[in-house]
């Protein structure tokens, strides 16, 4: 069993993309982590938020009426108010320093702003000069927690100043933001503050900042178990400790719909691009096997061209290269074996002639069938040679066919060995691409054969199982019921003038050439030929032709 793909462009970009999806992993966990991170900071924001909603409106309201305060608020179902005399007794907490108080020049500057944005602030903030941080409130640290200044920012140490405002309560002019200017107007509920802050913008320890004394804060606790957050707060005029649980939710780092297809349009695209790149990398190899198949059945077949990247080049020039080499060779073995068979033909024309003189009849008989055997090797020799360099133009022809017609004539030559003679094609047309002649000659060499030395011939034809793939065969088997070949002899006996004499003689004519040539021939239309020894005796041939 084969885990990775058979094709190099499959294997590549199979690990290609392999290697995409591990680069896109890490960084959806880094975005995951990110994400994570970013939603935990805006959720504790909005918490801060929420509390701090939550508890001026339960400060406000009378002691009496803070359950009915609590009831009427529209409160998210992850978060519960509660109010106790003491701590929340599930979350442990730890107390944090109160939140710093604004500066006495803020406070002026505020008061002043009052007329002209309604709303805001509360109509029972302190007046001017009016100490925010309350009775006992000196020397009180800022908070130490999250959205919380840092300590040393309350009335024990430097006071809080908003943005574009001096120590001294001057307006930093420059420090005004681009577009706001002196007098502008701005809209109601939405308040500017001295240095341009906005009320919607007030981070939550501004907020905190910015209560009057009467709702001060005398204690606050936070604390957190698991995805819980408790934040424990005690009333200014009573022991009455205001708790809010949040339950957050865990973070969906992937919950945006326009994300994820993103995601995997990217995925697809990037996939697409590897499989496109690889084809056109790997093209050139496929180039290369096809010239080399093409090269194995027509030596004359046209060179490759010599361009691309340093090494196809290379490549190529060194398979045109072999290719002339092969092209000479088969060349020059051809003219060779012509001029031998034409020479050798004159003398064998003269013995013959001589032969006849002879006076007796015995030795002229033997001498004659001498040179017959000689002249029918010489002939064998040649065509062996002309069919390795055929010029057979290749056609569209119906295998089915062409056997039916090489079984009838066989049947004609040989009238008494016609019911030894066995065809099952099969039931639809056969097509291949061959050259017809040179096909015709091999198939009826090999028919003949099993005929003449097996006694019997039965031929089968199979269709290839899966036409339109690459690689499957059309199968033809040709079985004899002889006496069969040693097991050493199944693939010599393809050698040229090669005979086993136990079934090859010169009574049977026999020069050793016809199933070299036989094989020549189908390895010249892209085809194999093998022999196997059939398991209740007799030769089995095995013939595979591309469809």
């Amino acid at each position: 069993m084969h885990i990775l793909p058979r094709s190099l462009v499959a294997r590549t970009s199979l690990l290609l993309i392999v290697g995409l999806a591990i680069v896109e992993a890490a960084g959806l966990a880094i975005h995951a982590l990110d994400r994570f991170d970013l939603e935990e900071r805006s959720q504790v924001h909005e918490e801060q938020v929420q509390v701090f909603s939550i508890y001026r409106t339960v400060a406000e309201a009378k002691p009496a009426d803070r359950h009915d305060a609590i009831d009427d608020l529209h409160i998210p179902s992850n978060v519960t108010v509660l109010l106790l005399k003491e701590p929340d007794p599930q979350i442990e907490g730890h107390e944090i320093p109160f939140p710093a108080m604004a500066s006495p020049s803020f406070m002026h500057r505020l008061h002043d702003d009052q007329q002209n944005h309604e709303g805001f602030p509360p109509q029972n903030f302190p007046p001017p000069g009016a100490e925010i941080g309350g009775p006992g409130r000196e020397g009180a640290m800022a908070p130490a927690g999250p959205g919380f200044p840092g300590p040393g920012m309350g009335p024990g140490g430097p006071e809080f100043h908003f943005p574009g405002e001096r120590p001294d309560g001057d307006h930093l002019e420059g420090d005004r933001p681009e577009g706001d200017h002196p007098g502008m107007d701005h809209p109601p509920g939405d308040p500017h503050f001295p240095g341009g802050v906005r009320r919607r913008d007030m981070p939550p320890f501004m907020r905190w900042a910015l209560l009057p004394s009467s709702l001060y804060p005398r204690k606050v606790l936070i604390g957190q178990k698991m995805r819980t957050h408790s934040t424990s707060i005690l009333l200014p005029d009573r022991d009455c400790w205001v708790v809010v649980r949040f339950v957050t939710p865990l973070p969906n780092p992937f919950g945006s719909p326009t994300f994820m297809i993103a995601f995997l349009v990217m995925s697809i695209a990037g996939s697409a691009l590897i499989v496109w790149a690889t084809q056109r990398l790997i093209a050139p190899v496929t180039t290369l096997a096809n010239a080399a198949e093409a090269l194995g059945r027509d030596v004359h077949t046209a060179a490759l061209p010599e361009n691309g990247p340093s090494e196809i080049r290379r490549a190529a020039i060194a398979f045109n290269t072999m290719a002339l080499r092969i092209r000479r060779f088969v060349t020059d073995r051809t003219l060779m074996l012509t001029a031998i068979g034409h020479d050798l033909r004159t003398p064998i024309t003269r013995l013959k002639l001589r032969a006849e003189f002879i006076d007796d009849d015995e030795l002229r008989n033997k001498v004659l069938s001498d040179l017959d055997e000689m002249e029918a090797m010489v002939a064998a020799t040649l065509a062996f040679g002309r069919d390795s360099a055929s010029a057979e133009p290749i056609v569209s022809l119906d295998l089915r066919a062409l056997l039916q017609t090489i079984m009838d004539e066989a049947a004609e030559s040989l009238p008494d060995k016609a019911d030894d003679l066995f065809y099952e094609p099969p039931n639809v047309p056969v097509r291949i691409k061959a050259r017809s002649v040179a096909l015709k000659r091999a198939l009826n060499n090999l028919i003949l054969n099993a005929l003449k030395y097996g006694g019997s011939a039965h031929v089968t034809l199979i269709p290839a199982t899966r036409p339109g793939e690459k690689g499957n065969a059309v199968k033809i088997l040709i079985e004899d019921n002889g006496p069969g070949l040693p097991e050493s002899e199944l693939d010599r006996v393809f050698e040229p003038f090669v005979r086993i004499e136990s079934s090859r003689n010169r009574e049977t004519g026999g020069s050793g050439l016809g199933l070299s040539i036989a094989r020549t021939i189908l390895h010249g239309q892209g085809g194999n030929v093998r022999l196997e020894n059939r398991p209740s005796g007799g030769l089995r041939v095995i013939v595979t032709l591309a469809p």
